[in-house]
């Protein structure tokens, strides 16, 4: 049996609809899991039942985290939030790690893991943060935006090598403090925290960049999300 995968929807507040970017689908099938996008919700008796049928969470992309989750207010550079989905990713976050079950935060979702679990965000790096580095590329999103180096003894290390290590982007806000807890595993060539694990844990982990964009060109992309598959498994 393949492992079950679960997805956060992604949200469209102008149509009022859910959605999902093919990418994050495609790239679990290739790594041999079965990838089922979940229902927005905080019903907590349904969020259990999608904890019993996954194998491991895929936090992904989308919303501005709310800043309620980390303890502030918007500026007005900050997107419009889920809630719902705050909620949500809440509940199942400290669900997954109670169950020790993987977990795999990519883009906002490594922003949502740092927040949920005590740390903070920059709300918009344009504004708050000076730096010339590429954040926000342009389409294709399969190419290098920047650089990120990859921090000896960590599981990223394990899995990709440690060191300087070419990524994209595509993202606005950033980890600024880090959680308690949490280690950081990478960073880019102007400071930034790219990406961060939970120690003691199977597999909980988030990057910053976009393997579903670029698994098809980027042989590192394709193993990230192998090893998350692999710890589904």
């Amino acid at each position: 049996m393949k492992p079950v995968i679960g997805l956060i929807p992604l949200y469209d507040d102008e149509k009022e609809s859910y959605w999902m970017l093919p990418g994050y689908m495609k790239v679990l099938e290739k790594c041999g899991a079965l990838p089922i996008m979940l229902p927005l919700t905080d019903d907590r008796d349904e969020l259990e039942q999608c904890m019993e049928l996954c194998d491991g969470i895929l936090l992904t992309g989308g919303h501005d985290v709310g800043p309620e989750v980390y303890g502030e207010t918007a500026t007005n550079a900050c997107g419009i939030p889920c809630r719902l989905r705050d909620q949500m990713e809440s509940y199942l976050l400290h669900g997954a790690l109670e169950r020790d079950m993987p977990v795999f935060g990519i883009c906002r979702g490594v922003q949502f893991l740092n927040a949920a679990l005590g740390g903070t965000l920059y709300q918009d790096l344009p504004t708050e943060y000076e730096s010339t580095v590429e954040h926000h590329m342009a389409a294709p999103y399969d190419r290098e935006a920047h650089k990120v180096e990859i921090l000896p003894g960590t599981i990223l290390a394990a899995i990709l090598g440690e060191g300087i290590h070419s990524v994209n982007s595509y993202h606005h806000q950033a980890i600024r403090d880090l959680a308690p807890g949490v280690t950081l595993m990478a960073v880019s060539e102007d400071g930034l925290s790219e990406a961060i694990g939970v120690p003691d844990k199977k597999f909980v982990m988030g990057v910053q960049w976009h393997p579903e964009f670029s698994y098809e060109s980027n042989a590192e992309s394709r193993k990230l999300v192998q090893a998350f598959v692999d710890a589904c498994t």
